[in-house]
């Protein structure tokens, strides 16, 4: 039988000694020693924020349902209901006051979620390039990217006009999702930092096993930034949600109108500064199916959003 060499004997004899060393307790992080009246405090200031952020919503649907003489008199609980202001006596028709304003929420829902979609992809795409490859200039090229953030919307207003008007694409919907192919430098910044979060050890091995970059960048590195690119997705479509500048400029057909342009229009024609005769239960009517869609989305992705919000600042 070999005999064992004395390092061998050394490395064996400092194993078994740290082993059988007694392991030093978990420190855990000391937890608040709140009182039953500090509990109390914290509860009641954060139900009177609660009160304070939800009551404008509520008082907008009480409103919504209310005659043109009781708008304004604050009752949570209309006196009189009249539903009839969201279909103009009709229910079989879903306008306000011969207003197409279901045609205009489906062309908000469809333009706002095609829009939303391209920016977050095309983003996505440049922004894997920018965090896995290495290639000269990358840094630059990135500073780039980035030095279009300093030209603010309204520099570039006139030049993207002109491009579309030359086409023949002015009172089209085309201007309002087109630019969407090109991404959106600060979406492309907020998805790089997620993407050097990730392991690169998980492409190296991916690699290995044949994957070409393309699925790597769709089975790996798409599934583990969900969390951003569902943020990305909820600010774009927020942002066109409530966009009025781009569809008034380039849209003309009524039947091509977005939400917000649509409640412009019913604004300016409902409203005392526009001539109108102060039906405020039409305008207020409109203003909340424009405010609904935007509850729903955010409540069925608030998990999403948190978790890329709190992703992005650890990643600092």
């Amino acid at each position: 039988m070999s005999e064992v060499s004395p390092d061998v004997q050394v490395q064996a004899r400092q194993g078994a000694i740290a082993a059988a060393a007694p392991k030093p307790p978990r420190r855990s992080l000391p937890r608040p020693n709140r009182s039953w009246f500090g509990q109390g405090i914290f509860l009641f200031v954060l139900a009177g924020l609660s009160v304070l952020f939800v009551y404008p919503f509520v008082w907008v649907l009480s409103a919504s349902f209310k005659p043109q003489s009781q708008v304004f008199d604050n009752r949570i609980i209309p006196k009189d209901f009249h539903p009839e202001n969201y279909w103009g006596g009709d229910p079989s028709v879903f306008d306000i006051a011969d207003a197409p304003v279901a045609r205009w929420l489906f062309n908000s829902l469809w333009l706002g979620g095609l829009e939303a979609l391209l920016v977050t992809f095309v983003s996505a795409i440049v922004a894997f390039a920018f965090a896995y490859f290495r290639f000269p200039g990358r840094n630059f090229f990135f500073g780039l990217v980035l030095a279009t953030l300093m030209l603010p919307n309204q520099v570039m207003m006139i030049p993207r006009y002109l491009i579309f008007n030359h086409f023949n694409l002015v009172n089209t919907q085309y201007p309002l999702w087109v630019p969407g192919i090109f991404g959106s430098a600060f979406y492309i910044f907020l998805q790089r930092q997620f993407f050097l979060g990730i392991p690169r050890e998980l492409f190296e091995a991916a690699r290995i096993d044949g994957d070409n970059y393309w699925t790597m960048f769709w089975r790996i590195a798409l599934p583990i930034a969900k969390p951003a690119l569902i943020v990305t997705f909820l600010f774009e479509f927020q942002a066109k949600w409530f966009d009025l500048l781009d569809p008034l400029i380039y849209l003309r057909d009524t039947n091509l109108f977005t939400l917000p342009l649509g409640l412009k229009t019913i604004l300016d024609s409902f409203g005392t500064g526009g001539g109108g005769q102060g039906d405020w239960q039409v305008i207020v009517a409109a203003t909340v199916i424009a405010t609904i869609p935007m509850i729903i989305l955010f409540g069925f992705f608030q998990r999403y959003f948190v978790q890329g919000i709190a992703a992005q600042g650890r990643k600092g």
